[in-house]
């Protein structure tokens, strides 16, 4: 009965309710650095878990927090190295009229007039400056539209590239083709420009906001497989022989680096 008396004493004739935090009371949720009084982890204090401990690393490179899409320098630079260094294997050997050609030859003899004739001049049709150049005009004119700027004009230039480095190699290789007495067959020029117009066109749409049904994987796996089948049909009619295409399978890449570098730059800098 006391303690029931008391208890009215303290909250009046409302009835029993709990005892009140009194100020200046130490509660288990302190306030932060910043002094706000929320019951956060103190703002001076650095997190106890593993990725907050860890500080963010140059972008770019792998490690970062959070991770940075993009290839190590070495990964990109080696294959480089790689493909220019069998182009200049390739074009000594043509040059010189070595070994690596007589076994070119061979083997193309064996391989011309394979397949649907049709088909196989459909497949070199792919590198004409008719079909592949209006899709690298597309493509340049949809990252415009979704505001790229600089991107576009280096994927001009690097279709400029194709004929200003492809023509004196022709000239001065002077190579016969494969069915015919003229010369100036090496590199093949539709390999090269079906490889660079496609694609640039594929970095192009990687590089702006694309639609919801248009996959990252798309762009380049298209760009792959038109290069491709170019080579191929331009190996099976009788256009050019195989090392005329294999050259310029490796050059396409090399002319598509600096482009390829820009954007990467430029996805670093927006990030």
């Amino acid at each position: 009965m006391r303690e029931t008396h008391r208890l009215r004493e303290t909250s009046g004739d409302s009835g029993p309710e709990l005892p009140r935090r009194r100020p200046g009371r130490a509660s288990v949720h302190g306030t932060g650095a910043s002094g706000s009084g929320t019951p956060h982890r103190s703002d001076g204090r650095p997190p106890h878990t593993p990725r907050g401990a860890r500080r963010p690393g140059p972008a770019g490179h792998p490690g970062t927090t959070p991770p940075v899409p993009g290839w190590p320098a070495s990964l990109v630079l080696a294959p480089l190295m790689a493909l220019t260094a069998l182009f200049g294997l390739i074009t000594w050997q043509v040059a010189a009229d070595g070994p690596l050609v007589r076994l070119d030859e061979r083997v193309g003899e064996s391989l011309f007039r394979r397949g649907p004739a049709a088909l196989t001049q459909l497949f070199s049709d792919l590198g004409g400056v008719p079909v592949a150049l209006p899709v690298l005009v597309c493509a340049i004119a949809y990252a415009l539209w979704r505001g790229a700027r600089r991107l576009p004009v280096y994927a001009a230039l690097t279709m400029a590239a194709v004929p200003a480095l492809v023509i004196p190699l022709k000239v001065a290789t002077a190579r016969q083709g494969p069915l015919t007495e003229a010369v100036n067959y090496y590199p093949s020029g539709h390999t090269a420009t079906a490889a660079v117009a496609y694609g640039a066109s594929a970095l192009l749409l990687l590089a702006v906001d694309r639609p919801a049904w248009l996959r990252a994987w798309l762009p380049p796996a298209a760009a792959v497989l038109l290069t491709a089948a170019t080579g191929v049909g331009l190996v099976l009619h009788g256009y050019h022989w195989p090392l005329d295409v294999l050259a310029s399978w490796c050059l396409g890449p090399v002319l598509l680096a600096p482009l390829w570098w820009a954007d990467r730059r430029r996805a670093g800098r927006r990030r």
